[in-house]
């Protein structure tokens, strides 16, 4: 079966790629939920509600001289999602540094020249690529915030199709400002802790505009048919992680990404993972204590980040 097939198949399925995608890439999805066209953040909440039981999970690698903590988050999340955890605060207040995905998922100046650069296909508009009841449906979710399928013609399928699923999530209360890294941001900066990150958010951007067409098309349609659908998606990921449930998270949202399409998930996770392992590899090699926290479906599955590194000979232990 196609991509295009397998997508449109499962509107369920559909949903979760979408949602995985918030755990996965998610500091562009923070971005993109941040920009004007879909924004209804509320401020970030001054304290973080108490987790239930254990709360989400975390990891430690030692060795003589360094340890860092390895946090799986989610990006977008509603304020009163309850994950605090005395473990994961104490693993944080030790830590020296922090590093996330990206250094500046707040950072709404960096991300508009590369939808300008990656995100725009005047030559290849989505009335080329969709069909006439598709630019139909495309026109009423677009509706949603406040465009029109005429406005995004001109937008490549990637970006149309991310938007669309990030837009109702934010309208049913996932906010931006209460997504994990950005309060570890804050609280990082607060206390003067320096903060780095894995990639680039140009990296990020490459990641997604560099997919195959028929991929990114076969993704807006998934987005046209589950944008209704996709807020109770994202509350059964974000259930699982919030109760440390990193079983659930790689049922939820990896097994399904991987199901729906394979150079999605390659492109996701597969490859950044390894890319992530060495620099972990490289942290280790030198001294120090280091917080690092990633999209939690990172952290889950046969091709995670600790999978990788238990691969190469390094002890990763859950806390």
């Amino acid at each position: 079966m196609t991509l295009a097939s397998l997508l449109k198949s499962s509107v369920a399925r559909a949903g979760r790629t979408a949602a995985g995608a918030a755990l996965g890439l998610g500091l562009t999805v923070t971005l993109l939920a941040s920009a004007p066209a879909v924004a209804f953040a509320q401020a970030a909440p001054a304290a973080v509600p108490a987790a239930q039981g254990d709360g989400p999970a975390l990891w430690v690698i030692k060795d003589d001289d360094s340890t860092l903590y390895l946090f799986g988050t989610v990006h977008v999340l509603r304020p009163t999602t309850a994950w605090g955890s005395p473990k994961v605060d104490a693993a944080f207040d030790a830590s020296q540094n922090v590093i996330f995905e990206i250094s500046n998922p707040d950072d709404q100046a960096a991300i508009q020249p590369l939808i300008g650069q990656y995100g725009v296909s005047p030559d290849r508009p989505l009335s080329s690529l969709l069909t006439a009841e598709e630019i139909a449906e495309l026109n009423t979710a677009a509706q949603t915030i406040g465009a029109t399928a005429a406005q995004l013609d001109p937008l490549r399928p990637w970006l149309v199709g991310l938007t669309l699923s990030v837009a109702p999530l934010v309208r049913a209360g996932y906010d931006p400002q209460s997504g994990v890294e950005m309060i570890l941001k804050a609280r990082a900066e607060a206390a003067g802790k320096p903060v780095s990150g894995f990639e680039t958010i140009d990296e990020q951007v490459r990641i997604l505009a560099t997919l195959s067409e028929e991929t990114q098309v076969a993704f807006l349609r998934a987005a046209l048919e589950s944008y209704k659908d996709a807020t109770t998606e994202l509350d059964a990921l974000v259930d699982a992680w919030a109760e440390g449930d990193v079983e659930g998270i790689e049922r939820l949202g990896v097994d399904e990404m991987r199901s729906a399409s394979e150079e999605i998930y390659q492109a996701l996770l597969v490859r950044r993972n390894a890319n992530w392992a060495d620099q972990i590899q490289t942290l280790l090699a030198g001294s120090g204590t280091t917080f690092i926290a990633v999209g939690s479906a990172h952290l889950a599955g046969d091709d995670s980040v600790q999978e990788i590194l238990e691969d190469r000979g390094v002890t990763v232990t859950r806390q």
